[in-house]
């Protein structure tokens, strides 16, 4: 081997060993930060009494944050936090004449427990599964015929609770920091009431159902 093949393969082999291993230990906290993406994967019913479909919901992004406590060498609790998503509504297939009827924020706190595995002193991957709570607030009637034409007013949604599952992995850098992705999928089931004149109502389930993302950074204490 010539000298320079030589010299690339010994700061090679110098560089994967001065990488800094990912070892948890029971009592071990990681908390995890980077922008947040919920992407729905959304399927709406008819709008009662008209009958007709159906409204879509778009995807939003804000900033995440997790925490994770280490109770065993392997098993962590994750929650999981954000700055509040905000999302548009529009009418689609019947109704997508209607165009965007609606904006909508909500929060999404989830709970998961987790499991890292040890697989290799360079990544961390993890699983996990748990429930999600998802609060809807500030909702509101955007421009549209159903507004504007119809008269409807007023429209909420109610909370959600669900199941979770999400995969992960930490990569390593130096002094306890390390870069992150993560994926969950959530199960969001909500009914949209719609009030209009003399309370006249329109209600339709919405199953929102969204993939979330986080790509960032976090720090292991």
């Amino acid at each position: 081997m010539k000298n320079w093949q030589k010299q690339i393969v010994a700061v090679a082999c110098a560089a994967l060993a001065s990488t800094p291993a990912l070892a948890l230990e029971q009592g071990d906290w990681l908390v995890r930060v980077g922008p947040t993406w919920v992407i729905p994967n959304d399927d709406s019913g008819a709008v009662k009494p008209l009958g007709q479909k159906g409204v879509e919901v778009d995807s939003s992004v804000a900033l995440g944050a997790s925490l994770t406590y280490m109770i065993t060498n392997n098993l962590g609790v994750e929650i999981l936090a954000a700055t509040p998503f905000s999302h548009d509504v529009s009418g689609s297939k019947d109704l997508s004449g209607l165009g965007t009827i609606a904006e909508v924020t909500h929060l999404p706190p989830t709970v998961t427990l987790q499991y890292y595995f040890n697989v290799s002193d360079v990544v961390r991957p993890y699983l996990g599964a748990g429930i999600n709570y998802t609060a809807f607030f500030d909702e509101k009637l955007r421009a549209s015929p159903l507004r504007d034409d119809m008269g409807y007013r007023k429209i909420s949604l109610d909370d959600s609770f669900g199941w979770a599952v999400q995969a992960g992995v930490d990569v390593p850098l130096q002094n306890g920091w390390f870069v992150n992705a993560a994926v969950w999928y959530l199960s969001i089931d909500t009914t949209a009431k719609i009030t209009g004149p003399g309370n006249d109502t329109l209600k339709v389930d919405v199953d929102i159902d969204p993939w979330t993302v986080m790509v960032g950074g976090g720090k292991h204490f």
